[in-house]
């Protein structure tokens, strides 16, 4: 048995976890040291979906619900047709929490933004690997540009997260994953921009086949998760649950996200 430290730990404002790794590099998570195959569940409600009027309060009542991290869409109008939350919400937020703030940026310079994301509170940074591949297919020039990113995120002291949308394949991650640049992958079930749109079944194979790489990555999905689609992004490998209108639009948030958590547990053991 040995001990081994979790990508990104020594950022200082990044949750503490320790696993253990058991024969056959099995790893064992949390307190009870149970098998799994994959790392510690994650559920992170979207803000996206929260009353923005009073957004403090909305964090609160999530955390208080059993929510993980929250999940912030970070979005420019340029990159994705939309605009949203930027640093100035962040830094609000964590005056506010304590929580580990997840935020996804749909941002066409995210290098640019980075270090007022980092200055905010950010905890993890989730860029697009469009931004360096616009086709999606990585290439040298786009790996070196996506690798500098990423390295540049660690030393502001977040955690670095690569998104896919769901053309893009997630052979064009693998490089970054393998040099441990990228400490978790987001792999998106909608087009990226907007809220509420159907989960999409089909970028469970691609989930499948990071899983199938990295049994120790953290492999997020984001986009129509809720209790009737989480069971395929469970049965997929994912362990970072991202969901919005299914849990703040819920008269019991507290119960879709023990449902969520419940459902990557179960496979996570049942797995291992």
């Amino acid at each position: 048995m040995r001990w081994v430290r979790r990508a990104g730990e020594g950022n200082e404002n990044v949750e503490r976890s320790v696993e253990r790794v058991g024969a056959g590099g099995m790893a064992l998570y949390g307190k009870g040291a149970v098998p799994r195959d994959r790392p510690q569940t994650r559920i992170a409600p979207s803000i996206l979906s929260a009353d923005f009027a009073r957004l403090a309060e909305e964090c609160a009542r999530m955390v208080s619900c059993g929510a993980d991290w929250l999940h912030v869409d970070a979005m420019d109008g340029h990159f994705v047709p939309n605009l949203t939350l930027g640093p100035p919400i962040v830094k609000s937020l964590r005056a506010h929490t304590n929580a580990y703030l997840d935020c996804h940026c749909m941002l066409s310079d995210p290098s640019f933004w980075a270090e007022e994301f980092a200055k905010a509170g950010t905890d993890g940074y989730t860029f697009h690997l469009e931004v360096f591949a616009p086709d999606g297919i990585i290439d040298a020039e786009s790996e070196a540009k996506t690798r500098e990113l990423c390295q540049k995120v660690k030393a502001l002291g977040m955690r670095p997260g690569i998104a896919l949308k769901p053309a893009t394949p997630w052979t064009s991650v693998k490089p970054l994953v393998e040099s441990n640049d990228c400490d978790f992958v987001l792999v998106m079930t909608v087009e990226p921009g907007f809220g509420g749109q159907k989960f999409q079944a089909e970028q469970m194979a691609k989930v499948k086949a990071l899983r199938q790489a990295f049994p120790n990555l953290d492999i997020q999905v984001d986009g129509g998760l809720a209790p009737s689609t989480v069971d395929m992004a469970a049965q997929a490998g994912a362990n970072v649950i991202v969901a919005g209108s299914a849990v703040f639009g819920s008269e019991k948030p507290e119960e879709v996200i023990r449902q969520l958590r419940a459902s990557v547990d179960q496979c996570a053991t049942e797995s291992a």
